[in-house]
């Protein structure tokens, strides 16, 4: 009789945030999953903000593949990798996700693919456009880069502190010279001119809130785009509504663009991201 082989275990992932029972990443791996055949599980862990060093650990300790990470861990993450940084986010100074080799905890973003996977799918492709963005944290500093490399025309950081704002475009600057021309910071209720595509990278909208921005103006058809997303518009897409955009979208497409990545990065398959959007859209809508 033959000895029936048995199936490997499936690997363990999952999101670290605080909060994080809002996240809809384990809804889109699971369907990942399910398109590609690989088997994994995929939870939420809510680290307590004074010991994400220590969960980060007893994960990967418990035999762990691969975490994503999001508010407010990105640059702790960052700081956790050390030489284990890739490229990308080595230059953003934050990460979203994190795997081992060989015993070496290993760090990249997918951010700002994600983000430019989604503005291209929604016709505002920052090539050639006025892109104003909204905050200097971890979620700012992982598409920052990505954004002017896809060739904005110019990049314009705000931030409520604006120091941190300049020290963003200060670090970019030493990396990307060339870009200095088409890059700018300042504070909120500092603004010129007309915008093409308006990205909030604050948490602001978690709590229902919009950042105050006094001044704001969007030239014709401009996009408004919150990173962060909802069952109905947040904060920043009725605030953006209210003050002329033509456009407003959340940020459910980027989290599935990014999440692809991660899933190609820990599993070497990149899976289809447009029916698993969709999905997730109704899974949404059916609350």
């Amino acid at each position: 009789m033959t000895t029936p082989i048995a199936s490997p275990a499936p690997k363990k992932f999952a999101v670290v945030g605080n909060p994080v029972a809002h996240s809809k990443s384990p809804f889109i791996h699971a369907a990942f999953s399910a398109q590609t055949g690989i088997a994994l599980t995929y939870e939420r862990i809510c680290a307590p903000l004074d010991a994400f060093e220590a969960t980060v650990e007893a994960f990967f300790a418990e035999g762990g593949s691969g975490l994503n990470i999001t508010v407010p861990f990105k640059e702790r993450a960052w700081a956790m990798a050390g030489n284990g940084l890739s490229e990308r986010a080595r230059l953003a100074g934050a990460v979203n996700t994190l795997w081992q080799e060989n015993g070496q905890l290993k760090a990249c973003n997918t951010d700002g693919v994600g983000l430019l996977t989604d503005l291209r799918r929604l016709g505002a492709d920052p090539e050639d456009r006025r892109v104003l963005l909204i905050g200097a944290g971890g979620a700012a500093k992982g598409v920052t880069l990505p954004l002017l490399q896809a060739g904005c025309s110019h990049l314009h950081i705000i931030n409520r502190t604006a120091e941190r704002a300049q020290q963003l475009r200060e670090a970019l600057t030493i990396h990307q010279p060339d870009a200095a021309r088409r890059l700018s910071a300042g504070p909120l209720d500092e603004l010129n001119g007309h915008w093409d595509v308006v990205i909030n990278a604050t948490s602001s909208s978690i709590d229902d809130q919009a950042p105050a921005i006094p001044g704001l103006s969007f030239a014709p058809d401009a996009l408004a785009y919150d990173m962060f997303y909802a069952p109905q518009a947040t904060a920043f897409m009725r605030f953006a509504r209210a003050a002329g955009a033509a456009r407003v979208a959340d940020g459910l497409g980027m989290l599935t663009g990014q999440a692809a990545v991660s899933f190609q990065i820990w599993n070497g398959v990149m899976p289809d991201i447009d029916p698993v959007l969709t999905a997730l859209r109704q899974q949404i809508a059916n609350g």
